[in-house]
């Protein structure tokens, strides 16, 4: 059978750094038939080009600070029948996609969503949630690990994650692709929305993981404190306007008001906001929410047909095999050499370097292609797990890689080194 063609549209703004990275990790997708769709500044284009990618990926040149604008770009260009997304802070395991796009299967489902893994690179940041009119989120209550299509709540509709979503082409060109009006912040909560009252289903996918870190911006900081609330307040209140027209709106600024109020507190408790920025934020806030109201909102026109042909993405080279390194932390430069002749031999790497210590676990992405998770031997990866539990070093290798081996395995019937 034919592979699907899915083009991944990954949008970049100020952050060269990191979208090499983002695209390193997309370069090792198990799926065998994607484009890379690539929608970034000046400075991202560089980036890319840098890598030596210029020709393998799709480049689209885009530097204005309006996520849904720039997605749409993306859009436009992108010529697979299923198109995913994901963030440029954002890393997917190599079987993303295999997973993200088997819901398409049925030809009545339009959209997918995975799971986020958060900042440590173990626990979850999102995984399965609805959304209603107000824009308000529940978590839905699920358990197990195959595919399933969401029972939300009452007035709520299913809720997928922009940094790890897909749509069939053609039903997301219909819709318009994403609204402008939205420049950050509920914009693919927007499209949940409109997707919804045309009928159209959605899957949530959990073994479809991204990691996510959740870097820097003008509107954060590395510690995710806020920098800036002013068009948080605009959509919030273009999205009310758009899908809960009648609502009280100042009932719903203050609530929301005290919703980030609470939060900025918790920055600031913790030292990463001074008392003053609480004031300054919750005035922004209030500044775009105003704006929100009076911003002006059009109807959506379908967009074209992609004028390229589809820019399959080959993988140099390629063996579809995972395997792992493990060692003391005393031996990094030597595992680390093994791990990068490895990832140049085309295999996917698992890096274990654990500690005689109780260090819980961290896993990262490293840029120079495989998969690093280090912390203590007797430390607890699962932060449900013991603080500490005594183990052997083997023990505790084949544990954590039993854990992930699935994950970074392209051709199950291929043997596990």
């Amino acid at each position: 059978m034919t592979a699907r063609s899915v083009s991944v549209i990954v949008v970049s703004r100020g952050r060269p750094a990191l979208l090499p990275r983002c695209l390193t990790g997309i370069g090792q997708l198990c799926h065998p038939a994607f484009e890379i769709v690539v929608v970034a500044d000046p400075a991202g284009m560089a980036a890319v080009r840098a890598m030596g990618w210029g020709e393998r990926v799709k480049l689209v040149p885009f530097d204005e600070a309006n996520i849904s604008a720039a997605r749409n770009a993306g859009i436009v260009q992108a010529a697979g029948e299923v198109l995913a997304f994901i963030d440029d802070d954002a890393v997917p395991e190599p079987t993303w996609l295999t997973h993200l796009i088997a819901p398409f299967d049925d030809a009545g489902v339009a959209a997918s969503g995975g799971y986020v893994i958060g900042r440590n690179g173990i626990s979850f940041q999102w995984t399965a949630r609805a959304v209603n009119a107000l824009g308000e989120k529940v978590v839905l209550d699920h358990t197990g690990e195959e595919p399933f299509e969401p029972r939300p709540p009452e007035g709520y509709v299913p809720k997928v994650e922009g940094t790890n979503c897909a749509f069939r082409r053609d039903v997301l060109a219909a819709q318009g692709g994403f609204d402008p009006a939205f420049r950050f912040y509920l914009d693919e909560t927007d499209l949940n929305m409109r997707l919804a009252r045309a009928g159209a289903r959605t899957v949530m996918v959990p073994r479809a993981l991204v990691h996510h870190g959740y870097a820097a911006s003008a509107r954060r900081a590395a510690d995710r404190a806020p920098r800036d609330l002013t068009e948080i307040g605009a959509s919030s209140s273009l999205f009310l306007r758009k899908h809960a027209p009648n609502a009280d709106a100042d009932a719903q600024r203050a609530a929301l008001r005290d919703t980030h109020r609470k939060a900025l507190l918790r920055y600031m408790v913790d030292g990463a906001l001074e008392p003053r920025d609480v004031e300054r934020l919750l005035a922004g806030f209030e500044a775009g929410f105003a704006a929100g109201l009076s911003r002006e909102m059009t109807a959506l026109a379908p967009l074209p047909p992609a004028p390229a042909p589809f820019l399959r993405f080959r993988r140099q080279p390629v063996s579809g095999v995972s395997r792992h390194v493990a060692g003391r932390p005393w031996n990094r430069p030597r595992l680390r050499r093994e791990a990068a002749d490895a990832v140049a031999a085309g295999d996917i790497v698992t890096l274990f370097r654990f500690s005689p210590t109780a260090l819980p676990h961290r896993v990262q992405f490293h840029p120079g292609g495989w998969w690093e998770q280090r912390g203590g031997l007797f430390g607890r990866a699962d932060r449900a797990d013991p603080v500490f539990r005594l183990q052997g070093f083997r023990e505790r290798v084949h544990k954590e890689w039993a854990h992930v081996a699935a994950l970074r395995q392209c051709d199950p019937s291929s043997p596990i080194s």
